[in-house]
C-alpha cells in the first residue's frame, strides 16, 4: 500500500453517511456512500462485523492493479464479543441490466434482462471480495411467485466484463452466500450464488471481453437459484464451435488461469459448480451437496420457450484441458442429467481423485460428440444410482483405475444414456451389500 491508498469504514450500527468514513471512529452508515466513491488502486472497503445492510448493495466499476488491488472485506465490531460477518441483504435491490449483445449458443437461452445483485463487479479488475455474508431473497417482493417465468434474475455476486477487454485479478474468498431467489429457468444470466459473464463490447476498438486470473475459494453457497458457482459464460461462444478447441481461440476470446477450490455448494437450484470457455482451469477440493433441487416438475413449471431442464453437480462447458481433482459430489437430484460429474463438449477434460456418493443420475457422463479426449481416472463412486456412467454419444473417453461400489440392480451404463465409445483399464466394480449403503 502507499500513502495514496485509502480505507473506508462502514457500520450499519455505529455509522453516519455524513462522517468522513476514513476511520472506524467515523464510519459511513450505508453502502450507498461507497457506491458514490471513485475508488483507486489499493483502496480498501471494510464493513463492520455484526452489521446488516438490508435492501443495500455494492456496485463496483473501478479497478485496482496487480500490486494494489481494491479489497472489500470486514473489520471487527469492538462493542461485542461475538463476531458475525457483515451481511449484505439485497432483497431484490442492486438492479442492473445484462445484455450479451447477441444470440447465445441456443435460442432457448435468455440473453438479456434486469438482474439484482448483492455485489456487482462491472468491468472491474484486480478486486478482492472476502469475509462477507450475502443474501438476495425475494420473500419481501409483493406478488412475486417463486417459479414465475418472468421473475427477475438474482445473484449473490455478479461479475461482468464488457468494454475493457480482458479483466484480470478477480478474487472471491471466504464468502457465505445463501437464499438467493433468482429465476428458476435462466441458465446463463447472472443468476445464482456466484456468476461471471463476458458480454459483447459496445465500445469501439475494444478487444474481446474475457477474464484472466480468477480465483473463487473457500466460499459456502446454499439455497440459490439457479447456479451455485459459474465462471464464465461468454457472448463469444461462436469462437468455440466444433470438438477440437484451439488454444489460440482461448487466448483471444476465452478465460485463462481460472481456479475454483475449497468451496461448498449446498442445495443449489440447478448445477453446483461449472467452469466455461476456459483454458486449463483447475477445479479442486470442492463439495457439491444436494444439487438440482429445482429441476423437477414441482418447481420447474413454466419455462415457456426456454430449454435446459437439466443439471449436474461439478462440470465444465467448452473448456480445453480442464482439470477436476479431489472434489466430492453427493445426492444430486434426479433429472435428465443428475450425475455428479460431466465432461461436456470440451477438449481434454480430466477427472482424477474425485469421490461421488448417491447421486441419483449416476457418477459421470461423457456428453455428446464434442466431448473429446476425456479421461476419468482414480476416482471412487459409492452407491450412485440410475447407472454409474453415461457415455452419451461421446467418441473416446478413457476410464482408468476407478473403483465403483454399486448396489444390486443398478446398471453400469445408464439406460438411454449410451451410444458413446469408452475404454476401461484396471477399473474395479464392487457389489454393495444392503447393510453397507
Amino acid at each position: 500500500m502507499t500513502d495514496l491508498c485509502r480505507t473506508y469504514y462502514v457500520s450499519q450500527k455505529h455509522g453516519n453517511d455524513q462522517n468522513s468514513g476514513r476511520s472506524s471512529a467515523e464510519p459511513y452508515a450505508s453502502l450507498f456512500a461507497i457506491n458514490r466513491l471513485k475508488l483507486q488502486p489499493g483502496d480498501r472497503i471494510l464493513l463492520e462485523n455484526n452489521s446488516v445492510f438490508a435492501g443495500q448493495f455494492l456496485q463496483i466499476t473501478d479497478s485496482g492493479t496487480k500490486d494494489l488491488p481494491i479489497v472489500i472485506s470486514a473489520y471487527e465490531d469492538r462493542t461485542q464479543a461475538e463476531q458475525h460477518p457483515p451481511v449484505i441483504a439485497a432483497n431484490g435491490q442492486g438492479i442492473w441490466y445484462q445484455d450479451y449483445g447477441c444470440e447465445l449458443d441456443s435460442p432457448t437461452h435468455t440473453r438479456s434482462g434486469y438482474v439484482s445483485s448483492a455485489v456487482l463487479l462491472y468491468d472491474a479488475e484486480y478486486v478482492t471480495l472476502q469475509d462477507l455474508e450475502l443474501t438476495n431473497s425475494g420473500q419481501d417482493i409483493i406478488g412475486e411467485r417463486y417459479s414465475a417465468p418472468d421473475k427477475m434474475n438474482r445473484t449473490g455476486v455478479a461479475v461482468a466484463a464488457r468494454d475493457k477487454g480482458v479483466r484480470s485479478g478477480i478474487t472471491l474468498r471466504n464468502l457465505v452466500i445463501h437464499d438467493v431467489n433468482g429465476n428458476v429457468y435462466d441458465k446463463h444470466m447472472n443468476n445464482g450464488g456466484i456468476y461471471m459473464t463476458a458480454l459483447k463490447p459496445i465500445a469501439r476498438n475494444t478487444e474481446a471481453a474475457r477474464f484472466r486470473d480468477v480465483t473463487v475459494e473457500g466460499c459456502y453457497v446454499d439455497r440459490v437459484s439457479r447456479w451455485g458457482i459459474a465462471v464464465g459464460y461468454t457472448y463469444a461462444h461462436a469462437a468455440f464451435a466444433g470438438a477440437e478447441l484451439s488454444e489460440e481461440a482461448f487466448l483471444k476470446y476465452g478465460h485463462e488461469n481460472v481456479t475454483i477450490r475449497d468451496n461448498y455448494v449446498k442445495r443449489s437450484g440447478g448445477d453446483a459448480i461449472t467452469v466455461m470457455y476456459a483454458l486449463r482451469p483447475v477445479v479442486e477440493h470442492n463439495c457439491s451437496d444436494s444439487a438440482a433441487q429445482e429441476i423437477n416438475d414441482r418447481i420447474y413449471q413454466e419455462p415457456q420457450k426456454r430449454g435446459g431442464k437439466v443439471a449436474a453437480a461439478i462440470w465444465p462447458w467448452k473448456c480445453k484441458d480442464a482439470l477436476f481433482r479431489f472434489n466430492e459430489a453427493a445426492d444430486t437430484r434426479l433429472n435428465q442429467d443428475g450425475m455428479a460429474y460431466d465432461a461436456d463438449s470440451g477438449d481434454g477434460t480430466v477427472y482424477e481423485y474425485n469421490f461421488s456418493r448417491q447421486n441419483e443420475g449416476g457418477c459421470v457422463m461423457f456428453c455428446l460428440e464434442e466431448a473429446i479426449h476425456s479421461r476419468f481416472c482414480n476416482n471412487v463412486s459409492f452407491d450412485d444410482l440410475s447407472g454409474t456412467i453415461s457415455p452419451a454419444q461421446n467418441p473416446d473417453a478413457l476410464l482408468s483405475h476407478n473403483r465403483y461400489y454399486v448396489r444390486k440392480g443398478i446398471p453400469f451404463v445408464r439406460k438411454n444414456m449410451d451410444g458413446g465409445t469408452y475404454t476401461q483399464k484396471a477399473d474395479e466394480i464392487i457389489l454393495l451389500e444392503e447393510e453397507e449403503r
